[in-house]
């Protein structure tokens, strides 16, 4: 028997609808052009659908017009470190404090400016932003006289670039750092206008602490009614099954677990309609695994030397069963490059390596959500049971048996 068309046109809609919405979750900031074009016409063709399912269950703001489509995401945990902006190189190295006011102050600039900037004019006005009271009293200072600060607004000026605010006209970052040479930039105003994604102006908030600040600049209206707080609260909670690894009942209030409780069903099946996410409910918590595996910025496992470390660290932590300490995670790594040193890169094994190689590895753990860091180590979280490996067992030849079955919560 042949399918109905209005069954086909219906399967085919829901199709393009969950890529558009992945893009916008994988590419908050999508262009017409450039390698996301395709991406950038879906979410055009669905932009009223996918606006109503952002902005009833998460908050989300969705702006699209002929050039963009900027998805202004709010985090559900907003003092979450473990995802930073990344240098745009092969390196992908996480950006540094100073690289951050920098970019704040190269935003400042470049909202100021003209529509075209060379990279040296940039720089100028970033020092002299630089000699702002406020910055100067909070230990800010920069010259970007010495070749490490250069480096810092190279690294910033190509995230700007691959976020589509700047376009290369002329020259090279490379010479600019060296001193041999200038960049020229066109600056796409309408890109730079879109990036900030805040309910209320920066310069608005009057908070001094950092986690009050975060929470002033994405605080919504006052709310004074049981549908306004449920609202609340299933926003937040479907953002962190979007965005977070996993969401562990432990991290929530008890205003949210009670909610979750009771919703749980129809939260996980409206994320699941829209994304393809699959949900994976445990005693401890939610994962919304992806059977596509291209809806994170971190993965596990990986391959080369640092994921087989990571691994071979993450079975160590699961079999731990309790807290760490750095030393004793350095001590494992000795250990495993005795004996798997042969399949590292060379400068693996290099004596005093140990500790570098901990803390990428504790990195990648953390953003996976599967242990909580310390001051001195780290401490294993549920989900990091399924990498745990138990001790083989051999039976004589005939006796087979079944495994047992496994409990909920368990790997």
């Amino acid at each position: 028997m042949t399918t109905p068309l209005a069954e086909v046109l219906d399967g085919q809609h829901a199709a393009e609808l969950r890529r558009a919405a992945r893009a916008l979750l994988k590419q908050p900031l999508l262009l017409a052009h450039g390698r996301h074009a395709e991406e950038f016409r879906l979410v055009r063709r669905h932009a009223s659908e996918l606006r109503e399912w952002f902005d009833r269950n998460t908050g989300w703001p969705l702006h699209v017009d002929a050039d963009t489509a900027r998805l202004r995401k709010i985090p559900g945990v907003l003092d979450d470190a473990t995802h930073p902006a990344r240098e745009a190189a092969r390196a992908a190295t996480p950006f540094t404090r100073r690289r951050y006011v920098l970019l704040c102050l190269a935003l400042a600039a470049l909202e100021r400016g003209e529509s075209q900037i060379a990279l040296g004019r940039l720089a100028d006005q970033v020092v002299l932003d630089a000699t702002d009271p406020g910055l100067v009293a909070s230990g800010i200072q920069f010259t970007l006289d010495r070749r490490d600060e250069r480096l810092d607004l190279a690294a910033v000026v190509r995230l700007l670039l691959s976020l589509g605010v700047l376009r290369r006209v002329a020259g090279d970052e490379d010479a600019y750092v060296s001193g041999a040479g200038d960049v020229l930039y066109d600056v796409e105003r309408r890109v730079l206008a879109g990036l900030l994604a805040t309910r209320r102006g920066p310069s608005t908030v009057q908070a001094e602490a950092t986690a009050d600040r975060l929470a002033q600049l994405v605080a919504e209206t006052a709310l004074d009614s049981d549908d306004l707080r449920f609202r609340a609260m299933r926003q937040t909670l479907t953002r962190r099954l979007l965005d977070d690894p996993v969401l562990y009942y432990d991290e929530l209030s008890d205003a949210e677990l009670s909610y979750l409780t009771r919703q749980r069903g129809f939260l996980t099946a409206r994320v699941a309609d829209l994304t393809g996410l699959v949900p994976e409910i445990r005693a401890e918590g939610i994962a919304m695994v992806d059977p596509e595996d291209d809806l994170t910025d971190v993965r596990m496992p990986e391959q080369g030397t640092h994921g087989h470390i990571t691994l071979l660290l993450a079975e160590y932590l699961a079999r731990a069963g309790g807290p760490v300490t750095t030393d004793q995670l350095a001590q494992r790594v000795r250990e495993l490059a005795a004996e798997h040193g042969t399949f590292w890169a060379k400068n693996a094994r290099e004596p005093g390596m140990e500790g570098e190689l901990v803390e990428q590895a504790v990195a990648r753990l953390a953003a996976l959500g599967l242990v909580s860091r310390s001051a001195d180590g780290a401490e294993p979280r549920p989900a990091l049971a399924r990498y745990a490996v138990g001790a083989p067992v051999v039976l004589p030849p005939g006796n087979v048996r079944m495994p047992a079955q496994r409990k909920a919560g368990q790997a």
